[in-house]
């Protein structure tokens, strides 16, 4: 039996140790948002956070996330009011809209690592999430306004 944070509420689940943590997710646990795009953790459409580390599920076994604190794109805000949903919205992101929980979640650790990422910096953060509609000039845009709205919202707490 495996033990799994994710969302912060617990599950268990008996499965297979070498399970990727994306079957478990989709399959056993109905967490659809994480989408299943090569297999082979190329894509990025897979991308969650364990213990807050961005991680390709469907290459990483179950095992790994045993105890850990899993994150899903259904844990970030379910009303769609993080910085990030809301930047990805107002800059019209997703046009098919098939990698963009992946995106969301890669930018995401970005943004806790650099309140105020250059255009570089966003480029090698995320070039391990392949957009197949290209809408990487929009991504770009939207992880520079979530940043601006996070920063103001963290100089508003001090």
């Amino acid at each position: 039996m495996i033990k799994l944070n994710i969302n912060n509420e617990v599950h268990k689940v008996d499965v297979p140790d070498e399970m990727p943590i994306l079957w478990v997710l989709r399959d056993v646990l109905n967490f659809k948002g994480t989408k299943f795009g090569c297999g082979i953790g190329q894509c990025g459409a897979c991308t969650i956070h364990v213990n807050g580390q961005a991680i390709r599920s469907c290459i990483t076994p179950i095992t790994v996330a045993n105890n850990a604190k899993i994150t899903t794109i259904e844990g970030i805000d379910d009303k769609g009011e993080h910085a990030i949903q809301i930047a990805w919205k107002d800059n019209n992101v997703p046009q098919c809209g098939y990698c963009q929980s992946g995106q969301i979640m890669s930018a995401l650790t970005l943004l806790e690592k650099n309140a105020k990422p250059t255009d570089d910096d966003i480029n090698s953060h995320m070039s391990g999430n392949i957009c197949r509609c290209g809408t990487y000039s929009r991504i770009k845009k939207a992880i520079k306004e979530a940043a601006a709205v996070l920063a103001t919202q963290a100089g508003a707490k001090s």
